[in-house]
């Protein structure tokens, strides 16, 4: 017998809660791998606390489904196990008159996704929501929330563990074999033998299904999204989130206010192209990753439709003043020394050969393996309905019972 029922390569949200649903079933032989010291360190770790209700999605994709069923879900886990939570609704804002036609479609997206507290707003009925808000319309969401997903993160791994499974930081995986109808995976920390693998590996996910004699048919692009924090004196600009309606072409654009659960107010983030799978910061650069996107087709093919997007984007990375101007937009209130630099985050986006960016979450199955290979944002809202779908199809592909 192998060691291990499921072998887990990645410590993130999604991995931990894909355990965690492992677990649930009865499956007690599942371990952890995760190569940082601890869980969450990389989209987890910086990822904005939103609890996110479903509107933007297109109604029966995976996230729209996922989101719906794991928003209510992580709600109650949050509650069950007193992880400060709040669901504190946000407003999304027609700057213009010519961004009502798409008001009016995310709010009928919210309906047909099955959200019950959507609420359209004037103006004046907008600002007594948000009154600092510029805006000619407005639409209030209701389900949406505040978390800390680092706190949620750690509850799972401590869940997989009281449940007999093992989370094992500081171990990275390079390479898997097979013997016969084990899997063995060579880690940092030696040989460790499963009879199945899941790849919840985030930024790293495309290059373990290569390690795992998989080819994933995406690319993982990094792009950092970069937060400033408004200064304690003008967090009363935000009462909760503040969102502008979205870019129909660039749904993951367009900064935006959030009020987190510890307290103050993060502004952001841009997208810009990060020289680096981890990097955070500007100065953060890897030869091979760098690389590795210029022998991309898909990268070129990316950069020749959205460069102008681009350029933007990293005006914004490059001047705090673009970024401010881009708040003004929706808080006119806002000052330029009402905001300081703050953290940032890489979000993991597949790319195709052809270069268009994968809008759904991906999931394939292989031979005794599973492969998460985009897991973009609502992934940490939706990590608990993921996992059990995940652990669900496990159990019908591999016939695995606890």
């Amino acid at each position: 017998m192998p060691t291990y029922d499921v072998a887990m390569i990645g410590g993130g949200i999604v991995g931990l809660a894909t355990a965690r649903a492992f677990v649930e079933r009865g499956v007690r032989r599942v371990v952890v791998v995760e190569a940082e010291p601890h869980v969450a360190a990389h989209q987890t770790g910086h990822n904005s606390g939103v609890i996110h209700s479903g509107i933007y999605y297109k109604p029966g994709s995976a996230k729209a489904r996922n989101c719906a069923d794991g928003r209510e879900l992580l709600y109650r886990f949050c509650a069950d196990h007193g992880i400060p939570h709040e669901q504190c609704g946000k407003v999304i804002v027609a700057v213009e008159e010519r961004e009502r036609p798409a008001l009016a479609e995310i709010e009928r997206r919210g309906h047909a996704n099955g959200l019950v507290g959507l609420k359209r707003l004037s103006a004046a009925e907008l600002r007594e929501h948000e009154p600092h808000v510029a805006g000619v319309a407005g639409l209030f969401v209701r389900e949406t929330g505040i978390v800390d997903y680092k706190a949620v993160a750690r509850k799972y791994a401590e869940l997989i563990t009281a449940g007999g499974g093992e989370v094992r930081t500081g171990v990275r995986f390079i390479g898997m074999t097979r013997d016969g109808a084990e899997l063995v995976l060579q880690t940092t920390a030696g040989e460790i033998r499963a009879g199945h693998l899941a790849n919840c590996a985030g930024l790293q996910s495309d290059r373990v299904a290569k390690l795992c004699g998989v080819e994933p048919g995406v690319t993982i692009v990094p792009f950092r999204g970069e937060y400033y924090d408004l200064k304690p004196h003008a967090a009363h600009l935000c009462r909760n989130l503040i969102y502008p309606v979205p870019d129909a072409r660039f749904p993951f654009l367009g900064v935006h206010f959030t009020r987190m659960i510890g307290g103050g107010v993060e502004a952001g983030p841009n997208a810009v192209l990060a020289f680096r799978r981890e990097g955070y910061r500007f100065a953060d650069v890897s030869g091979k990753d760098l690389l590795e996107l210029a022998g991309s087709r898909g990268f070129w093919a990316m950069a020749a439709k959205y460069w102008a997007m681009g350029l933007g984007e990293m005006r914004r990375s490059l001047s705090a003043y673009s970024f401010w101007q881009s708040l003004r937009r929706l808080v006119p209130a806002i000052q330029r020394d009402d905001i300081v630099r703050s953290g940032a985050g890489v979000r993991a986006q597949a790319l195709t050969p052809d270069g268009k960016l994968v809008d759904d979450f991906v999931i394939r199955g292989e031979s005794r393996m599973i492969h998460v290979l985009n897991a973009p944002s609502p992934a940490a809202t939706a990590s608990i309905s993921i996992g059990r779908s995940i652990a669900e199809l496990a159990s019908r592909e591999w016939g695995l019972k606890g």
